[in-house]
């Protein structure tokens, strides 16, 4: 199929011919003239991530560029991804885009200099790939029944708490909501207004183990929502209850700030020796931020509508890549290392 700038090329031919008169020429090149900024995409060369150093991937994508190759393995992506038009590009390129995207607050056209392709295909192509990775990787941050949270490995994280100073000796997490700060709606503000941050926002909760994963994540949900009814939302009581049991058979626990009611499974007590530990619930959205400053622009949020699900599960997927140097952080403040690449995205 031509595109528009092919099919107005035709058309100015058909006109040097005299195949067409001036005014069919003008009706028909108008019809074909996109809505959309015409950036001459064709301009620049296609991208090639072999012929980038590493220096340019780690500034551009946040990864070494073997670490990207890396992520299309074990991510076990096709060699290309396909667009609903049938468009299709290889995986590491649709992967290089993704990361790009959300790698600093940037729009569409923006990224045609690097990849030499139009922003429709663009837009395509990332929500795509970041689609295959939600319907593959999402229940990661769904679901606790995963080998990296098995009962002898959910010991272990109580112990590396407990060893730090904490209270509890049977606590292995730590539950907390996160507000992202939107652009106010032109309708249902007062849904989306956080009265405690005094912003329109959205809110996400994330319980987060030592080793610096996030364990589960529940959101978005409007910002006036109060955490204890986000807690009822997620339907993380019942998961923790099945699921949050040492080898002995004593029961563990997440820890949460006194917003959270008080259950076997869920504890909010001890707030002054447990609030030493209890800040690497709030390093995880940081580093995530720090690395992937899309969400930190404001104006780039314009609605919790456009704020999908797949973004922000996608950024958490990506952040608890080993890959990434934040680990030394968590490894160095309570012992635990994180699971391998192969070992986690199983």
């Amino acid at each position: 199929m031509a595109t528009f700038r092919e099919a107005r090329e035709a058309l100015l031919l058909a006109n040097d011919l005299n195949l067409i008169d001036d005014e069919e020429l003008l009706l028909l090149y108008d019809v074909n003239t996109s809505k959309n900024l015409e950036i001459p995409y064709w301009k620049y060369d296609k991208f090639d991530l072999d012929s980038l150093s590493d220096d340019e991937c780690k500034s551009e994508f946040r990864f070494l560029k073997h670490d990207i190759y890396a992520l299309v393995d074990v991510f076990n992506l096709p060699d290309k991804i396909t667009c609903p038009n049938r468009f299709s590009v290889y995986s590491d390129e649709a992967l290089c885009m993704l990361l790009r995207r959300f790698a600093y607050p940037c729009r569409y056209e923006d990224l045609v200099p690097r990849f030499g392709r139009p922003v429709p295909q663009l837009s395509m192509v990332v929500g795509e790939a970041m689609d295959l990775l939600h319907v593959q990787f999402g229940r990661l941050l769904s679901r606790l029944n995963q080998p990296w949270l098995s009962q002898a490995q959910l010991a272990q994280f109580s112990e590396a708490i407990y060893r730090k100073g904490a209270a509890l000796d049977n606590c292995w997490g730590f539950i907390d909501g996160t507000v992202r700060p939107v652009c106010r709606p032109g309708e249902n503000q007062r849904v989306l207004y956080n009265g405690h941050k005094r912003v329109h926002a959205i809110k996400f909760q994330s319980v987060v183990a030592p080793n610096g994963l996030i364990a589960n994540l529940f959101g978005p949900v409007e910002g006036r929502r109060h955490d204890s009814g986000m807690l009822a939302m997620s339907g993380l009581l019942p998961m923790l209850e099945n699921h949050c049991v040492s080898p002995t058979g004593q029961p563990l626990c997440v820890y949460g700030d006194p917003a959270y009611p008080l259950r076997v499974h869920l504890q909010q007590q001890y707030n002054l020796s447990m609030s030493k530990v209890r800040t690497a619930v709030e390093w995880v959205f940081g580093d995530i931020l720090q690395y992937f400053t899309f969400f930190r622009f404001q104006k780039g949020s314009q609605s919790w509508t456009q704020c999908r699900r797949q973004n922000v599960y996608y950024l958490c997927l990506i952040k608890k890549c080993p890959l990434m140097s934040l680990w030394v952080k968590y490894s160095s403040f309570f012992g635990v290392e994180p699971p391998s690449l192969q070992g986690y995205f199983i």
